[in-house]
């Protein structure tokens, strides 16, 4: 992997470096700023249920998000918000057992990754944390082994990687099993889903033998119906292994700042993605607050769209009047009613990011002089506006 950085990270600088928009626009017509926020004022105070969606920016821009939503009597809910509750659902009602990092890079000898390559989505993951070339507690690499179940093995993980095949639509058979397997229960069935059951009750004697074992999965690639049953399922396992050792839940996200997002929300409101401000106080509903939905549903009147980290995620198609803020190069600029193009934190300003294992908030350093507002500063300015309606 190259030392300045990974294909993510290298294809994001050279995108949002391109020449772009570098002006307000209502209705495609260039505005100025103040014209531009006078406008998305308008259209949300009018609102019966806004909704701001997206929700890829950095602290200061979630922060402001939130209070533009207190502001409006808005719905709050991150484009990733599917594959988050994925995880989410399934920890409101067990609880989880995850670890750090850190822990990650200097203790675990066995990594179980299931239903993704990780690398893929992670690029430096196993590079960094999975298979570093030192560790406090002389960890060697020869002592270090991954099992993907469900997903193509890594080239750099450690071990040799070993795999046990099965298709995605097979993986809460295989979970399932391997969940009464790890908790001692006799099980006669000859196969879970495709995959030989001798072979996970060599998973699971490996799993209990194993010092410091890890379970590696991203949500977003556990992409099929009642996803949350897959991860209620990794919980039951690493609740049968850690009677007997030490095994821990590492699920992977941060994909355009969901954790950021959802961090941001519970310490200001208590209360995780899909929350509405709409009654004057915050409430939670993961079913009628899915911006999805109220969208398919033509339930919501305006759209404020905050992307301003790339040029993901995109606004989706809907009869509310849409209020973008992103990028310059952002293809949807010009369908918005309002388009505001903002800086991205870690390259036009500083700013902080929650990591995936969300024990640490990262600083973020500007690379170079901004030309463009910062998005919580747009989103201030809005909500000033409203004030003034």
């Amino acid at each position: 992997m190259s030392a300045r950085g990974c294909e993510l990270s290298r294809a994001g600088f050279a995108r949002q470096s391109a020449p772009g928009l570098a002006t307000a626009l209502v209705r495609g017509v260039p505005a100025t700023l103040d014209q531009a926020v006078d406008a998305a004022a308008k259209i949300l105070h009018g609102a019966v249920q806004p909704l701001i969606g997206g929700l890829a920016t950095d602290v200061a821009g979630m922060r402001a998000a939130v209070e533009l939503a207190d502001r409006c009597g808005a719905i709050l809910d991150h484009a990733n918000s599917g594959a988050k509750f994925r995880n989410l659902l399934a920890f409101q009602d067990r609880g989880a057992i995850t670890t750090t990092l850190a822990e990650l890079r200097n203790r675990t000898d066995l990594y179980v990754v299931i239903g993704t390559d990780v690398v893929s989505r992670f690029p430096r993951f196993f590079e960094r944390i999975g298979a570093p070339e030192g560790t406090l507690f002389g960890l060697k690499d020869a002592e270090r082994r991954s099992v993907f179940v469900g997903a193509k093995p890594a080239l750099d993980a450690p071990g040799p990687p070993e795999s046990i095949e099965c298709a995605r639509e097979d993986l809460p058979d295989v979970l399932a099993a391997l969940a009464a397997l790890t908790a001692g229960v006799k099980l006669i069935a000859a196969r879970a889903g495709t995959v030989p059951m001798d072979r996970l009750r060599e998973l699971a004697g490996t799993m209990h033998r194993a010092r410091y074992g890890a379970i590696v999965w991203a949500a977003a690639d556990l992409d099929f119906a009642h996803a949350e049953l897959g991860v209620l399922a990794i919980g039951r396992i690493l609740t049968a292994l850690n009677q007997t050792t030490r095994f821990s839940g590492v699920p992977l996200g941060g994909n355009e700042a969901d954790l950021t997002a959802d961090a941001v929300l519970l310490w200001q409101v208590g209360l995780p993605f899909r929350t509405s401000f709409a009654t004057g106080r915050p409430e939670y509903d993961p079913y009628l607050f899915d911006a999805q939905r109220l969208l398919a549903q033509h339930e919501t009147d305006a759209l404020l769209w905050l992307s301003a980290l790339s040029d993901l995620p995109v606004p989706p198609t809907s009869r509310a009047p849409l209020i973008l803020l992103a990028g310059p190069n952002a293809g949807a600029a010009r369908r918005a009613d309002v388009y505001f193009p903002v800086a991205t934190p870690g390259i036009d300003h500083g700013g902080h990011l929650v990591r995936t294992d969300k024990v640490l908030t990262m600083h973020l350093s500007a690379t170079r002089h901004p030309q463009l507002a910062a998005a919580s500063q747009v989103l201030r300015a809005i909500s000033e506006a409203i004030r003034a309606c």
